[in-house]
C-alpha cells in the first residue's frame, strides 16, 4: 500500500494544512493518483508527489524508496537531483542579477564570457535563456569515454575551441545545456560568487528552501538524498552520477516536494522576482518542434496556460506542471529512469482542473 508521510509536518508556505484527510481532494480521485502511480510504489525506486490547488498542497505523498539499496523510502523530504528542472532557477538567477542592474539579458555573452571564440559575437543572454543562440552542444564535442566528471568551466574550454555553431543566433530553436552552463558562469562573474551560493543567498535561503542545494561534490551535503537507479535486464541497478552530472546551470539543483512547494508560491507573487521578471519568465521568446511544447519563455516550456519543464538524469526523471490561471501545480520527482513522469502529471492535473 501507498505511505502517505508526514501529513502533520510543517509544511513552510505560509498556508496551513487543515488536516491529513485532504481538504479538496475525493476519495476518488485519490485512488485514481494511487492508481497513476503504482509503477512507484512497492520495493522499487520512487517518486514524491505534490499537488497544489489554490495555495494549499492537497497531495503531499511519497512512493518507493530514494535509497533501494539501504532500503530507506521515499518522503516529501526526500531531495531529487532535479536536472534540467533546474533551469528555471538558473534563468531566476539571471533575472535577480537584471533587476540589480549587474547585466542586462541583451548584454553579448562574450561580454562575460570573452575567452569564446568569435562565432559567438551575436549570441545575447537572452539567446542563451530562451535555446536560440545555436551553440554547440558540449556532449556533441566532448570525449565519449570520458570517465571524469564536466563542470560548467569545463563546458565553456570545450566551446572556447568551437569555430561554428549550429545556428545564426536568434533565428532558430536547439535545446541547449551549453547554454545554461555558460549562464551559471556568467552569474558567478556578474553576481560577484560561485553560482551555488549565488542560488542558495539569492533563492533558497530568501523563500526559506532550506533543505535545497546546487550540489558539488566535496563542498556540501545533501540531505535526505535520493539516489538514481536504471532497470537493467529486469533489475534495478544504480546509476546514480555519469560524467555529464557535475554541471550546474543546466541541472544541479537537489530539492524535495516540500522546498519546491515553496518555489512555486513564490511563482505568484513579488517575494522574488519582481512581476516584470516573471512576466518575461513565463512569455513566449521561441517557437520549438518539441512535443507539448509550442513555445519557450526563460528556463519554461510554455504549452496554452501550461508553465512546465521536465528534467533528465542518468537514473532520474522530474516534472513541475503548473496552471497559474487554475491555480493548480502538480511536481513529480523521482529517482529511476522509467516511466516519464510529464504524462503521468497531465493525468493527475486532469483530476482538479474545470
Amino acid at each position: 500500500m501507498s505511505r502517505l508521510r508526514h501529513w502533520l509536518a510543517p509544511f513552510a508556505l505560509a498556508l496551513a494544512i487543515s488536516s491529513p484527510a485532504m481538504a479538496g481532494i475525493t476519495s476518488a480521485q485519490q485512488a485514481a493518483i494511487d492508481k497513476l502511480m503504482q509503477r512507484y510504489d512497492g520495493k522499487v525506486p520512487g517518486a514524491s508527489l505534490l499537488v497544489i490547488k489554490d495555495g494549499e498542497p492537497v497531495v503531499r505523498k511519497a512512493y518507493g524508496y530514494a535509497d533501494l539499496q539501504n532500503g530507506i523510502a521515499a518522503t516529501p523530504q526526500t531531495n531529487y537531483r532535479l536536472a534540467s528542472v533546474s533551469k528555471q532557477f538558473t534563468a531566476a538567477a539571471i533575472l535577480l542579477l537584471a533587476e540589480d542592474g549587474k547585466l542586462a539579458v541583451d548584454d553579448p555573452v562574450r561580454k562575460w564570457l570573452p575567452s569564446l571564440p568569435p562565432a559567438t559575437a551575436d549570441i545575447r543572454i537572452r539567446h542563451l535563456l530562451s535555446h536560440t543562440s545555436g551553440l554547440i552542444d558540449y556532449e556533441d564535442v566532448m570525449d565519449p569515454g570520458q570517465e571524469w566528471q564536466l563542470h560548467d568551466a569545463d563546458v565553456l574550454k570545450l566551446l572556447e575551441g568551437q569555430g561554428r555553431l549550429y545556428f545564426a543566433p536568434g533565428t532558430d530553436y536547439r535545446y541547449s545545456n551549453s547554454a545554461y552552463c555558460l549562464l551559471a558562469l556568467i552569474v558567478e562573474k556578474a553576481g560577484g560568487e560561485p553560482f551555488p551560493a549565488f542560488v542558495k543567498a539569492r533563492i533558497f535561503d530568501k523563500l526559506g528552501m532550506a533543505r535545497s542545494v546546487v550540489h558539488v561534490d566535496g563542498s556540501d551535503t545533501v540531505p535526505d538524498r535520493a539516489y538514481g537507479n536504471s532497470e537493467i535486464d529486469g533489475k534495478w541497478v544504480r546509476t546514480d552520477q555519469s560524467s555529464t552530472s557535475a554541471t550546474l546551470g543546466d541541472g544541479g539543483v537537489y530539492s524535495s516536494i516540500d522546498d519546491l512547494a515553496k518555489w512555486d508560491a513564490a511563482l505568484y507573487d513579488d517575494r522574488l522576482l519582481k512581476a516584470a521578471s516573471l512576466h518575461e519568465a513565463f512569455t513566449p521568446k521561441t517557437r520549438t518542434p518539441e512535443p507539448d511544447v509550442p513555445y519557450y519563455g526563460y528556463g519554461w516550456r510554455i504549452n496554452g496556460d501550461a508553465l512546465w519543464h521536465s528534467g533528465e538524469t542518468i537514473g532520474g526523471r522530474n516534472v513541475i506542471l503548473r496552471y497559474p490561471k487554475d491555480r493548480l501545480t502538480v511536481v513529480i520527482l523521482s529517482n529511476r529512469n522509467d516511466p516519464e513522469p510529464y504524462p503521468t502529471a497531465l493525468e493527475i492535473a486532469k483530476l482538479f482542473r474545470p
